[in-house]
């Protein structure tokens, strides 16, 4: 059975918190299994049980992902006189690691590979154009509805936090997008359908794209963001077209520009030619 508290935070994160669907199963899942595996109620925890708890776990990412849902729920009970003690767990540091991207000739010359004489041949390739032209999250794209796109411009309603951005879709995503919304047999005021006329799935997406690229579809997105920068795109207009809430989430792009920067330093300047 669920305790009185876990019930009151997972009420709390859905009334104020605005976490997408996915956020929130993600934190329900996870306070609902450790309490479980605790074998009472998680505001009894402390620090050595927490640890305990968590041991078995090697990847540090999942651990650290855990350990942040504690502590907001820690913070909540605190904060709401549930518990006089506050907890604030320590996370593990991790690797910087930088975000893979394929290139812009890479992607134009494997959808080249695609039969285009089919419906779902024309889908899969404004699929793969339109997460490369607009930087959409994947669960933003298969939301997107027919509406949602006026004249050059995309209205993305469903992004994290349901919050609202407006992005502009190249001329030739477009006219891909738009040849196959005319020849899709299928009256769905969702944009993106299987063979049944029914909304396209995450699992069915992710195909799409390692089908022709050999990666996910957030690969992408980063990609997206990645060209801009290699453009000379202002990092703050970027962090704008990819819905983040922080800049700090946008500058693990500003790797693009150091090696610019370092690669025109190698080709201008004399001192960089000089083997001393």
């Amino acid at each position: 059975m669920i305790s009185k508290e876990l019930e009151a935070f997972f009420e709390y994160i859905l009334i104020n918190k605005s976490f997408s669907k996915n956020s929130l199963l993600a934190y329900k899942s996870d306070l609902l299994t450790l309490e479980k595996l605790y074998a009472a109620p998680l505001i009894n925890l402390d620090t050595t049980s927490v640890f305990t708890l968590l041991s078995k776990i090697d990847n540090k990412r999942t651990l650290n992902r855990k350990l942040s849902v504690l502590n907001s729920f820690f913070e909540f009970c605190h904060k709401n006189s549930f518990r006089d003690e506050a907890i604030k767990l320590q996370q593990s540091k991790l690797p910087k690691q930088l975000p893979h991207f394929i290139s812009h000739e890479f992607i134009m010359q494997s959808i080249e590979d695609i039969d285009i004489t089919t419906w779902m041949g024309l889908r899969d390739k404004a699929l793969i154009l339109f997460l490369y032209a607009t930087g959409s999250r994947i669960s933003e794209a298969l939301n997107l509805r027919r509406e949602d796109i006026e004249g050059e411009w995309l209205r993305i309603t469903q992004a994290k936090g349901d919050k609202q951005r407006l992005v502009p879709i190249a001329h030739s995503a477009l006219k891909v997008l738009n040849h196959y919304d005319e020849l899709s047999p299928f009256d769905n005021e969702f944009m993106w359908v299987n063979y049944k006329g029914g909304v396209l799935s995450r699992i069915s997406a992710f195909k799409i794209t390692k089908k022709y690229l050999g990666v996910s579809p957030h690969v992408l997105r980063h990609s997206y963001a990645t060209s801009l920068i290699s453009g000379g795109a202002d990092l703050r207009i970027v962090q704008e077209l990819l819905g983040h809430v922080s800049l700090l989430t946008t500058q693990i792009y500003t790797h693009v520009q150091k090696e610019s920067l370092k690669e025109t330093l190698e080709a201008c300047h004399p001192m960089a030619k000089l083997h001393i």
